[in-house]
């Protein structure tokens, strides 16, 4: 799956894995703060979003985590890295 081409024609939603603190600090357009820790308490709430779910966090350690914890559960979802290549993605044109 090319996630760049997912960013850049928005389909699907970008969930940013941080912590809230991390997430105020930046985040890419139109992200949702769903931090690694509340991943299993939110699920439901995930399994409402549009997918695929892009996952992102500050290198891609913790969205690795929690896309093997997603699928897992069933939930169509994708590595997306740092948020900040999401956000360049959004910026480029498809």
């Amino acid at each position: 799956m090319d996630i760049n081409k997912l960013i850049k024609e928005n389909r699907g939603t970008i969930i940013d894995v941080r912590t809230p603190m991390e997430f105020g600090g930046g985040n890419a357009e139109g992200s949702i703060n769903v931090p690694l820790q509340e991943l299993e308490s939110r699920k439901e709430e995930l399994e409402l979003l549009k997918k695929p779910l892009i996952l992102c966090c500050a290198s891609g350690g913790r969205s690795g985590q929690a896309t093997q914890f997603l699928k897992q559960q069933g939930i169509e979802c994708y590595n997306g890295g740092s948020w900040l290549e999401v956000n360049y993605y959004q910026t480029q044109t498809a």
